[in-house]
């Protein structure tokens, strides 16, 4: 196949994302007005007929005092990543991001290469010398991912830390999702382990209600999302932030984002963000009070989320990051503990991968990042 490659219009790259069956929402063209710090730029995959094949959102970070980019595609280009003239279209890109200025290219490849379901884990959580997600035999591996792998190396790019120690936003190599394609809700709610069917039950109970908020509630979820970053110990994020982002993503598409509370005798215990791309929702942020908790509202706001994905047709709902840790002293065993009871499988990507075009100052940011 022929292809050439060219900057395209927003409305272009929003029709063709529209056109598939689903894509990540870092890849929207709106994303680029989310991360304001960085300029942005659609890039067009075009065949000899000149149809749309495939595109790229490009984030372009300056480093100080010089004009000279880092170039990142967040979970991205969305092209045919199994092609097997994938050089075909790494190449251009690589020559076009070069001529933008940009001494290092880092793209996240959304290529699933390993799946672990439930069970698999829950053994693997029971077993002392289990320590890691790898340490248990994958139930699903796809060898394609592979072959994909050993192309970009073969190509000269070279992959990321595990743990993703990059230039500003680094997305998770391992996430947590729960499929919902030929499914039906009941079979979902099976899956769950007791404890998540238990704690549903209670929160309906004890009268918990679930509700969707809008731009206006945007302040209470800031509330409840600055509560949980002083009890989690992690930076938040300004209000400003969601407001911009429930903007501009709901400007490209009324049902690109979403806010939901669980509230109990009228006061909001916990929070969350969805956002929906084709049959793709995650659960983006949550957040919770540190009072409530007895009547589990996080549990029912989920199953209602996952209810809506369901109900909008969607074939995965997904919780996003999950540490690859099963220690259970580690501070981030927690999360893939409690999203493991949604029965859902831990899923590992081929993760992050940089081409430095300047070896020299692709170092020096490296340097600079481990310093940090």
């Amino acid at each position: 196949m022929s292809l050439t490659l060219r900057t395209i219009s927003r409305e272009q790259h929003l029709a063709y994302i529209q056109s598939l069956p689903a894509a990540s929402h870092c890849q929207v063209p709106a994303w680029a007005d989310v991360k304001t710090e960085w300029r942005s730029e659609s890039l067009g995959w075009f065949d000899r007929d000149e149809q749309l094949v495939g595109v790229g959102l490009v984030l372009y970070r300056q480093l100080p005092k010089i004009k000279r980019y880092l170039a990142y595609l967040p979970e991205g280009p969305v092209i045919n990543w199994y092609a097997p003239n994938l050089d075909d279209w790494l190449r251009p890109m690589l020559q076009h991001l070069r001529n933008q200025g940009a001494f290092s290219v880092k793209m996240g490849p959304p290529v699933v290469i390993r799946r672990w379901d439930a069970q698999a884990i829950k053994a693997g959580i029971q077993d002392p010398e289990v320590k890691r997600l790898r340490d248990i035999e994958a139930t699903h591996i796809e060898p394609r991912a592979f072959e994909v792998s050993d192309r970009l190396r073969k190509m000269g790019w070279q992959q990321g830390e595990d743990g993703g120690a990059g230039f500003g936003d680094v997305q998770p190599r391992y996430v947590f999702q729960v499929p919902l394609a030929n499914r039906s809700l009941d079979d979902v709610l099976k899956g769950f382990n007791q404890l998540w069917r238990r704690n549903i039950k209670k929160a309906e109970k004890a009268g918990v209600e679930v509700v969707q908020g809008g731009y206006e509630d945007l302040a209470e979820w800031q509330r409840l999302y600055e509560i949980t970053a002083v009890r989690d110990r992690f930076r938040p994020r300004p209000l400003s932030y969601f407001q911009r982002m429930w903007t501009v993503l709901n400007n490209e598409d009324p049902n690109r984002m979403r806010l939901y509370f669980a509230r109990h005798n009228g006061v909001n215990l916990s929070a969350a963000t969805m956002l929906v791309v084709g049959g793709h929702v995650w659960y983006s942020y949550g957040a919770s009070d540190n009072i409530g908790r007895e009547v589990r509202p996080s549990n029912a706001m989920q199953w209602r989320m996952l209810r809506d994905a369901y109900a909008m047709g969607a074939t995965v709902y997904d919780l996003r990051g999950i540490s690859d840790s099963l220690d259970e002293n580690d501070h981030l065993f927690g999360l893939i503990q409690f999203k493991v009871g949604t029965g859902g499988e831990a899923v590992e990507y081929i993760g992050e991968w940089d081409f430095p075009l300047n070896k020299l100052l692709h170092k020096a940011l490296d340097i600079y990042m481990s310093r940090r």
